[in-house]
């Protein structure tokens, strides 16, 4: 039978510690850390940006306890970390504080510090302590808890595709460039060995502070560009902590390039000339007993159903998948990036890729979601989107043979305004994040529009000057 979720809401103590659980937890952590000096608080906000700040050592108890103060307007803030008024989350409120406490199982060591430091991964709570629904860690917990109640209980992991830009190649623009690409732009070595090699002391760093944050980190990848890597994590059987992984998975990277004298970057798409990088996702769906409920023949009509309801819900969501003005540019035909809602066996030209498996491990790979894109709406838009296929006993369009990009389906928007108008027009971001978080993402993106449309390009100016 299924376990409880391990990450449901706790009762109170009297000593001011969260739950029993947290109080363990704590306990066994600054005993196996005692000479800890500095910790680092964490949150992610809606566009997936890691904020927070960075205390005493002592200071990492709160976190276990009633919670650290964080203004609830953080939630609020656009990819650039400016207000935007429009959420209805800022001075107009008065900027109230809320509550970040710890989320299980996140506490750890930060190995690149100079001092002991530890970091953990908060999640907002109101001042009355009930969940802040515009923090988008809450929205997927609410909208996990919602599944399992019907009976659904999902399996996901995530794959991550970045680039390892060396500073001292200035690229375009002081840009640096990605390393390797001075050997010639024709230098793509594709699952190449020898470039895993030129850098095991970075992989392995990377697998080290993986193992000490427990993130299942499973295959690194050479990718399709000079400097481009994917790194695939394992699968979970709780969606919180797989996207949690990818969040944690994205510092881990950063920090340890950062070590090595080496920048690296999951923008969607940093060289027009090289592959963008994605956010894939493998999904399924366990029934009660454990069981894979895509097993089977009858678990054959309910996984096409589930692609149906993905399929159906895919231009609405888009915006939830590719949430950059960059990541758009990486829509391109060709480019292994999906460019229209299709799905298909066994094909990486899709939206929806069915991969090559046994029956057990049957399940959707999602192919359109950018690197930099926040894995906690991500989730949320597809656990919504296979559910209502499957209630609906949806039946989707036939598999694409061959190439998709030459297929007659319905092309997804390629800017973003586009995507938001449609996003606007439906109900689908409501029921998947909730209607606080939907009018709150709705207002950011817009915003970040209008910042984009307010800026005359170089290009411009040497075009018509």
């Amino acid at each position: 039978m299924r376990r409880p979720d391990a990450d449901a809401a706790p009762a109170g103590r009297a000593d001011g510690f969260i739950s029993q659980d947290h109080a363990d937890e704590y306990a066994a952590f600054v005993a196996a850390h005692p000479d800890l000096e500095a910790v680092e608080f964490l949150i992610v906000d809606p566009n997936g940006v890691l904020r927070g700040k960075w205390a005493p050592g002592d200071s990492l108890k709160k976190a276990f306890q009633e919670g650290v103060n964080f203004p609830m307007s953080l939630h609020g803030l656009d990819v650039w970390g400016r207000e935007v008024a429009e959420t209805g989350l800022h001075i107009e409120t008065g900027d109230r504080d809320g509550y970040c406490r710890a989320t299980r199982g996140s506490a750890a060591i930060v190995p690149w510090a100079k001092r002991k430091t530890a970091q953990v991964l908060l999640q907002t709570f109101t001042p009355e302590g009930e969940p802040f629904l515009a923090d988008p860690r809450q929205a997927l917990k609410r909208k996990v808890a919602e599944i399992n109640a019907k009976g659904f209980f999902p399996v996901a992991a995530f794959e991550l595709e970045f680039y390892l830009l060396d500073p001292n190649v200035d690229w375009d623009d002081g840009m640096p460039g990605p390393v390797g690409a001075t050997a010639g732009p024709d230098r793509l070595r594709m699952y190449g060995l020898d470039d895993l090699a030129e850098h095991a002391a970075l992989f392995d760093m990377i697998r080290d502070a993986a193992d000490a944050q427990n993130l299942p980190i499973d295959t690194i990848i050479k990718e399709a560009a000079p400097g481009q890597f994917e790194v695939n994590l394992k699968h979970r059987d709780n969606p919180l902590r797989a996207a949690d992984d990818v969040i944690l998975l994205r510092r881990i990277v950063t920090g340890c390039a950062r070590h090595h004298g080496l920048t690296a970057t999951f923008m969607a798409k940093p060289f027009l000339e090289y592959a963008g990088n994605g956010m894939h996702v493998h999904a399924s769906i366990l029934d009660a007993a454990g069981d894979n409920i895509f097993c089977g023949a009858e678990g054959r009509r309910k996984l096409e159903s589930a692609v149906a309801g993905l399929l159906a819900t895919m231009p609405e969501s888009l915006l939830l998948f590719i949430n950059t003005w960059n990541g758009f540019r990486r829509i391109t035909p060709g480019s292994y990036a999906p460019t229209r809602a299709v799905w298909a066996e066994n094909n990486r030209s899709v939206a929806l890729r069915i991969p090559v498996s046994t029956e057990e491990n049957r399940r959707v790979e999602h192919r359109i979601a950018g690197a930099d894109a926040n894995p906690y709406l991500v989730m949320a838009a597809i656990l919504q989107g296979m559910i209502e296929g499957i209630e609906a006993d949806a039946v989707p369009p036939p598999p694409v043979e061959g190439n998709a990009y030459d297929d007659e389906a319905l092309s997804l928007p390629d800017d973003m305004d586009d995507a938001l108008q449609l996003m606007e027009k439906g109900r689908f971001v409501e029921r998947a994040l909730g209607p606080l978080l939907a009018k709150v993402y709705r207002d950011l993106k817009q915003a970040e529009i209008l910042a984009f449309w307010g800026e005359i390009t170089p290009l411009e100016r040497t075009t018509y000057l």
